[in-house]
């Protein structure tokens, strides 16, 4: 049995991580910078910071909200729109910087401030780039507030469950723009 495992076991774990990899799907937000160009077309290659209200402005595509979706999409709605003026358009976008991925830590902690997720990141995670907590938190009182449309949803962390290996499942993963609040 083992002999005949170990040959299968590489293509395994290249297959799971595959899986993986293809789950997670950046999309893109207000503040990120794109990289746009349009193959054979030089007036058509630009490098755009995605507004505030999640959209950009492209020669002869007008005005396209991209926040919250991914670069495929953002790649078809181009393609679609420049179809009208030039034949079969090639669209290259990508993500030139991650600005707009930003988590906030306020409160008690080491080091509160802005910080951009380079990666999918956790309330633990996160935390311990914002230093740790200092020795007058409140470790379980800790609330992540998440914009909802134009409301605000507060979200409980008790981090003495997390910090002691039980109920992982709290440990959220985070959105752009959460807001870790540490009484």
């Amino acid at each position: 049995m083992r002999i005949f495992l170990l040959p299968v076991l590489p293509v395994l774990f290249v297959f799971f991580q595959t899986a993986h990899a293809d789950s997670y799907q950046y999309t893109v937000n207000s503040g990120d910078i794109l990289e746009i160009s349009v193959w054979n077309e030089e007036a058509l290659q630009k490098e755009l910071r995605v507004l505030p209200d999640g959209s950009i402005s492209f020669p002869l595509a007008g005005s396209i909200p991209v926040a919250g979706k991914s670069i495929n999409q953002i790649q078809a709605i181009l393609k679609e729109r420049l179809a009208e003026y030039i034949a079969d358009p090639v669209v290259n976008i990508s993500v030139k910087s991650v600005e707009g991925n930003s988590i906030y830590v306020i409160g008690q902690v080491k080091k509160p401030g802005q910080f951009v997720m380079y990666q999918p990141m956790d309330v633990m995670q996160m935390l311990s780039l914002a230093g740790g907590l200092t020795a007058f938190a409140k470790a379980n009182d800790i609330v992540i507030l998440r914009r909802n449309g134009d409301k605000s949803e507060p979200i409980a962390f008790k981090y003495g469950e997390v910090e002691d290996g039980d109920k992982l499942e709290n440990n959220h993963l985070l959105h752009s723009g959460d807001v870790i609040i540490v009484p």
